[in-house]
């Protein structure tokens, strides 16, 4: 072998190993992304949000943020299961779809939270044609309040003012979500 083309095959196996090494990085990448952005329950959460007219990502967004895909999880306001549902809001989007009441253990089947959750997630996007940054925001602030401060022009009836959302953890979970879901985005929609 001449000098020349032992110099061009330790180019070729750098380039071969550099090649190996990004593959096997941005492979470690994905699998670590996917770790933290579950897509648990897909067979509950495809089912319901199709079912709704929800994308599926959004919703996935919402249990991250709401449990962590824990569907035994109580916050210390009494919301229960992976969507984190109050009891009455629960029993009021059951009566809708099943016609009869749940009980508060149901809330915790991650088939029935779910399918709550995205029923009641539905209806908010319904009041608020459509306008995603309004119904997150009654999701966790509650809809009332979000009624109040679209009525008392502390927040516009758009959604573009986020910052100037009164409950600074209700901001903080707007974000959240909307980052979670671009992450769910560009991590599964490849």
């Amino acid at each position: 072998m001449t000098k020349k083309m032992i110099i061009l095959l330790i180019v070729f196996i750098i380039l071969l190993i550099m090649c190996l090494i990004l593959f096997k990085i941005i492979r470690v990448q994905d699998i670590i992304l996917k770790a933290i952005y579950q897509t648990k329950y897909s067979e509950f959460v495809e089912e319901y949000a199709e079912e709704n007219n929800l994308d599926k990502y959004l919703v996935y967004a919402i249990i991250k943020a709401e449990s962590n895909f824990n569907p035994e999880v109580t916050s210390s306001s009494n919301a229960k299961g992976l969507m984190q549902l109050m009891e009455e809001t629960a029993v009021e989007r059951s009566n809708v779809i099943y016609e009869e009441t749940i009980e508060s253990q149901d809330l915790y089947d991650p088939e029935t939270n779910i399918k709550l959750g995205t029923s009641y997630f539905s209806y908010l996007l319904g009041l608020y044609d459509q306008n995603i940054v309004l119904a997150i925001t009654a999701y966790n602030a509650g809809l009332g309040n979000v009624q109040q401060w679209i009525k008392d022009g502390i927040i516009r009836p758009d959604g573009s003012d986020i910052e100037n959302i009164p409950y600074k953890e209700t901001e903080n979970y707007v974000r959240k979500i909307l980052k979670s879901y671009q992450m769910y985005l560009k991590i599964y929609s490849k």
